[in-house]
């Protein structure tokens, strides 16, 4: 008799999620179930009021009124508290080996191409080094100590200039230095880069790259961080 294949996992429901938003960044906000009433509150009055001053003021009128404030509210409380969801994840993650190719894999768009695993690392220390491939052309993104990068940065950066020769390299470090990047702005620095190269070129230097490191196995991503827990989920 033929074994029953699997069912298939079954995704938690938009309310199964949206708990688990909240308790995600109530953790790190312990202020935001109230915040959150307020502006339930807040907008429940404002459609009240509304409804109070719309002649004729007729009860069903202020009803009306008063759900579609309600539900303003919230929407309001919904994008509110994504925002939020996003920042207590940076706060979470903020120091910890490894978050920098988290933010890369997660917080940048189709556009461009990175991985959570670094392209160079040191095992002893967990500096490491992680790449992206876009508009921009090629952005090494340092995480650790400044003056420890220096040799895996420049050995990177001419591995690059090899296989990609005339593709710009950008090379940003994290970290709370005047010259450093933080990493809650680290997706928003790569995005907001002017464009270098154009579409073709960059699936180039993508297939280049992949062929350079085929024979070289993947490299370790650095003990402190695990990516499916320090996700903002999002409902759906």
């Amino acid at each position: 008799m033929a074994a029953r294949s699997a069912a298939p996992e079954k995704r938690p429901g938009f309310f199964s999620q949206l708990k688990t938003l909240f308790t995600f960044t109530r953790d790190v906000y312990s202020w935001l179930p109230w915040v959150l009433i307020a502006i339930l509150v807040v907008g429940i009055a404002v459609g009240v009021g509304i409804g109070s001053l719309i002649p004729p003021a007729q009860i069903w009128s202020v009803i009306l009124w008063g759900i579609t404030g309600l539900m303003l509210g919230v929407l309001a409380s919904m994008i509110l508290m994504t925002r939020l969801a996003t920042r207590a994840m940076y706060k979470k993650i903020d120091g910890m080996p490894g978050a920098s190719g988290h933010v890369l894999s997660t917080g940048l768009p189709r556009s461009w191409t990175a991985s959570d695993e670094p392209v160079q690392v040191n095992a002893k220390t967990q500096e490491a080094v992680y790449r992206a491939v876009g508009k921009a052309g090629i952005v090494l993104v340092g995480e650790g100590h400044r003056a420890r990068l220096t040799r895996l940065v420049n050995e990177e950066r001419m591995k690059a200039r090899r296989v990609a020769s005339g593709v710009p390299v950008t090379v940003l470090y994290v970290g709370d230095g005047p010259e450093d990047v933080t990493i809650a702005q680290l997706a928003k620095t790569i995005k907001a880069m002017p464009k270098k190269i154009d579409r073709a070129t960059r699936a180039a230097v993508i297939q280049r790259l992949a062929s350079m490191n085929s024979g070289l196995g993947s490299l370790p991503i650095p003990k402190g961080i695990d990516p499916t827990k320090v996700r903002a989920p999002r409902p759906r």
